[in-house]
């Protein structure tokens, strides 16, 4: 019974990682404002009230293009990221510490997919759109937390400016 309890408790924080990033596409949600969460990076942005596109693009080098990125704050940017390698690639946005301890979660849960706002999943060769709404001042990263990819060097910065 003890071991029955046991298990039950591990799936419970298994749970949210039962989405794995894995190779497979998500077709995006449509936005719902209700459902947006605010972070210390800013929050999910509507794509009608994008008022910039910013191109990004990715490789097999493990770099990002750019790698450095300017916006100003109450900006809702739509980044129009391209996968130009071969395998998976991501972009994820946050704080230095929050993706320093995601790709450490993910090199643990290898295939653990999940499906934020504030990140895009792109298969080789394709191009996924991820929108933000930058409400926040402060230097933020994006990253490829896909298991050697973050160590690599695959990431960049955001800052974000007072208008």
């Amino acid at each position: 019974m003890k071991f029955l309890a046991a298990a039950a408790i591990a799936l419970s924080f298994a749970a949210p990682l039962a989405h794995a990033h894995g190779g497979g596409h998500h077709a995006k949600k449509a936005f719902d404002p209700a459902s947006a969460e605010q972070t210390p990076f800013g929050i999910a942005g509507d794509p009608a009230k994008a008022t910039r596109t910013i191109r990004l693009s990715m490789g097999d080098n493990m770099r990002f293009t750019p790698d450095r990125i300017k916006v100003r704050r109450g900006e809702t940017v739509r980044f129009v990221v391209t996968n130009k390698g071969t395998m998976l690639h991501e972009m994820v946005i946050g704080t230095p510490d929050e993706l320093q301890e995601h790709a450490a979660l993910m090199k643990k849960f290898p295939d653990m997919e999940h499906d934020e706002p504030h990140m895009a999943h792109v298969k080789a060769g394709t191009s996924e759109d991820l929108v933000w709404k930058f409400n926040k001042p402060g230097d933020f990263q994006f990253a490829c937390l896909i298991p050697g990819h973050f160590e690599a060097g695959m990431s960049g910065k955001i800052s974000v400016v007072e208008r």
